[in-house]
């Protein structure tokens, strides 16, 4: 293989992580990023409106719908989903770029946008953060103090039917239960570090 970097290695991997609402996904997600030199968060292309606290491709990539589209019907995204009426798509080309140069490409993603992702790129591997039971989530999604009683019983039947979703598609190679942020963690990134060796071959 030509080596393009000093930093180029062999030891590309796509990395999925999913979890409801309320799990601590996202904080489990940052903690792997920094835990693990090599890797990229990977920035989706959205047709939402860029707010003051957004930054261009570090929140993510602003399109027009019109171009969304255009993309889409190139195939250039991994996975979309619509969110609220906007649309949200990981693209292909920079994620397949960062996996040739070795890095560790990280998706946070929902289940249907796992099972998109595992059909073009079946090598990919695809963690998903339990809650240690769903009263513990149910506390959890109100302790956040964000919504009210209706909404959090919302975001709740949703936050279960993911679970329910995720064990039951296939796709994930991992669960991971966060009853300790730190512990589940540390689990995360011992998990992908033996899934790098095993492709390895060590």
């Amino acid at each position: 293989m030509e080596r393009r970097l000093a930093t180029d290695t062999d030891d590309g991997l796509l990395l999925i992580i999913s979890g409801p609402s309320g799990v601590g996904k996202t904080t489990i997600t940052r903690g792997v990023e920094r835990s693990v030199p090599d890797s990229v968060f990977s920035v989706s292309a959205t047709t939402r409106a860029k707010t003051d606290a957004d930054v261009e491709g570090v929140d993510y990539h602003f399109v027009s719908d019109e171009e969304f589209e255009r993309m889409r019907a190139a195939d250039a995204f991994l996975e979309t989903a619509g969110v609220y009426g906007k649309k949200y798509g990981t693209p292909r080309a920079w994620v397949v770029e960062q996996l040739k140069r070795g890095r560790l490409v990280i998706l946070e993603i929902d289940v249907q946008g796992a099972m998109q992702v595992k059909g073009k790129m079946p090598e990919a591997f695809a963690v998903f953060i339990l809650p240690p039971t769903e009263e513990v989530l149910l506390q959890r999604l109100r302790e956040r103090k964000r919504e009210s009683e209706e909404q959090i019983q919302k975001r709740f039947a949703a936050a279960t039917r993911e679970i329910a979703q995720a064990r039951e598609c296939g796709v994930y190679d991992v669960f991971i239960v966060n009853e300790k942020l730190d512990e589940a963690l540390r689990e995360a990134v011992k998990r992908v570090q033996a899934e790098r060796a095993r492709r390895r071959g060590k």
